[in-house]
């Protein structure tokens, strides 16, 4: 199976820069996992779509603002410094640039408040930094809030009004590089209107990690090796999952990483609890045994996202599904519109 094979072309014109106000008023494009059956709404209507007793799982992982920019000592040079995850109370791995400067024991200096020195590199050039705070014991969380920005997508040129608009509003568990996009369509009003229905929504973690900022680069798919996340699932999240798959009920995941944590934690059918790194890397041939649907966005070409839709339905249908995204002028990627991808039943 041939990277290339997940390739389509898209003019820079449909990149969404911003996110739609109000959130659920994104475009719905609901798509059959079994024909190539397509209709168009507003995400909004996503509420006639969902069906008393359906279990929706949301990720209520929080994005962390994670890029950082210093300078070295006497150098008017920039450095910007992405936070990807702690290694221990002081230590992070990062994601550098320009990199090729920062050897071991360089120092950043950001602001008047933060020093990192650089006490590792990694084989795939990652740096890890550890930080002081300089003259106080605050938490350390607590200054990444205060001077650090969210680290939007490089194909995000403009920049948010507001920091909460790359959140979802059922955010909880600070942690990640990036957001859970798929979740950015849901208001508050709207989740109360699927409560009200009888859709049980179960939050469960994805601390989104370096896999969202690396792009395959192997020809073939069998090959790439996805970074490794942490996941967490509650033993209250996973009764309610497997009562409902017991019960014959639907599970839908929104968003991709949703999804890789139902089924990296899935054994022989069933959910279990607790939490794990995950390296699952889902393509076409993958076994799901937890979700039967799945609501996403539009994603990169070659990309590892745009794998996991192409197996949870097929490759020939997503990327029709894509084209028609171009037809009816679909905003793409991260702040874009939404796919949801069900059964025909």
């Amino acid at each position: 199976m041939k990277t290339s094979d997940f390739n389509y072309d898209l003019d820079e014109s449909f990149i969404a820069q911003h996110p739609i106000s109000p959130r659920d008023h994104a475009k719905l494009m609901l798509v059959s996992r079994n024909s190539k059956e397509i209709q168009h709404k507003i995400f909004y209507d996503i509420l006639d779509e969902l069906r008393p007793g359906d279990v929706l799982v949301v990720n209520d992982t929080r994005v962390r603002p994670a890029r950082l920019y210093g300078h070295r000592k006497g150098k008017e040079e920039e450095i910007e410094v992405l936070l990807l995850k702690p290694l221990n109370a002081k230590v992070w791995e990062c994601l550098v640039k320009p990199g090729k400067k920062m050897k071991l024991g360089t120092e950043i200096y950001f602001q008047d408040i933060l020093k990192g020195t650089v006490v590792g590199i990694t084989e795939d050039g990652s740096r890890h930094i550890s930080f002081e705070i300089k003259g106080t014991e605050q938490d350390i969380e607590k200054v990444f809030e205060e001077i650090g920005q969210m680290p939007l997508p490089p194909y995000i040129k403009e920049k948010l009004d507001r920091q909460e608009e790359y959140q979802t509003v059922y955010s909880k568990y600070i942690g990640s590089a990036a957001a859970p996009t798929a979740g950015l369509h849901f208001t508050q009003d709207l989740l109360k209107k699927i409560g009200e229905k009888g859709v049980k929504i179960v939050p469960i973690t994805l601390h989104v990690g370096l896999g969202t900022f690396r792009p395959v680069s192997v020809d073939n798919v069998e090959n790439h090796h996805m970074h490794s996340e942490l996941c967490l699932v509650s033993d209250q999240a996973a009764e309610e999952i497997n009562k409902a798959k017991a019960e014959g009920r639907r599970v839908i995941a929104v968003g991709t990483t949703s999804m890789r944590t139902l089924e990296s934690m899935a054994e022989d059918g069933k959910l279990t609890s607790g939490h794990k790194w995950t390296d699952i890397f889902i393509y076409p041939g993958f076994n799901f045994q937890i979700v039967d649907g799945l609501i996403t966005n539009f994603h990169l070409p070659q990309s590892t996202l745009l794998m996991l839709v192409s197996a949870f339905s097929s490759k020939e249908i997503i990327l029709h599904a894509y084209e028609e995204a171009k037809k009816n002028n679909y905003r793409f990627f991260s702040f874009g519109d939404a796919m949801f991808i069900r059964k025909d039943d």
